[in-house]
């Protein structure tokens, strides 16, 4: 999570929203996806890449505003509509939510074109899937965090897939304006 996540949080919540352990979990997980990307098989451009940095830099700061959004909205209905606080389930919530958004985040700009135009690696596959059931498994047993209800974890991982799909449609919106393809 980056500094404006954490601020995000600690304004919401009045507390720091993940611990350090947390913040190792999510990170080592994410390790793992992102070493699992020099095997993936996005198709290379066709033509030379003319880097218009100030375009890739606007894109990427919407798209991680639009990731920003997606893990505080996640939180305000964990402590607003679930009544979760930090030191009950909270934190784990925000774990969760990171994880799977950076899950969502990470298909989706893997890919110029849309994110289901091209069949990622065996390698990012597993990657993803065992750093779901990971945080997943440690969230529902509660081990090293409070224990979340199975639904809860289901209905962030759903909320996630969704959110790729809008991330998606934003990011293709942001290419064909900014002329990124």
């Amino acid at each position: 999570m980056d500094s404006s996540g954490l601020t995000a949080g600690l304004l919401l919540t009045g507390h720091a929203i993940l611990t350090p352990m947390l913040m190792v979990i999510v990170m080592i997980g994410g390790d793992f996806l992102a070493m699992s990307a020099t095997t993936d098989r996005v198709r290379p451009s066709t033509a030379p890449n003319q880097w218009r940095i100030g375009r890739v830099m606007l894109t990427a700061s919407v798209l991680g505003g639009c990731n920003l959004l997606f893990c505080v909205a996640v939180l305000a209905a964990g402590q607003s509509h679930l009544g979760l606080t930090t030191g009950h389930g909270l934190r784990t919530l925000a774990a969760v939510a990171l994880v799977c958004s950076s899950q969502a985040s990470f298909y989706v700009v893997r890919e110029r074109r849309h994110l289901w135009s091209s069949r990622p690696s065996a390698w990012v596959v597993i990657s993803s899937v065992a750093d779901v059931a990971v945080i997943a498994l440690l969230a529902e047993r509660g081990l090293l965090m409070h224990a979340l209800p199975a639904c809860i974890i289901a209905a962030v991982l759903a909320a996630a897939v969704l959110f790729a799909f809008v991330l998606d449609a934003v990011k293709a919106l942001l290419y064909t304006r900014l002329r990124l393809t």
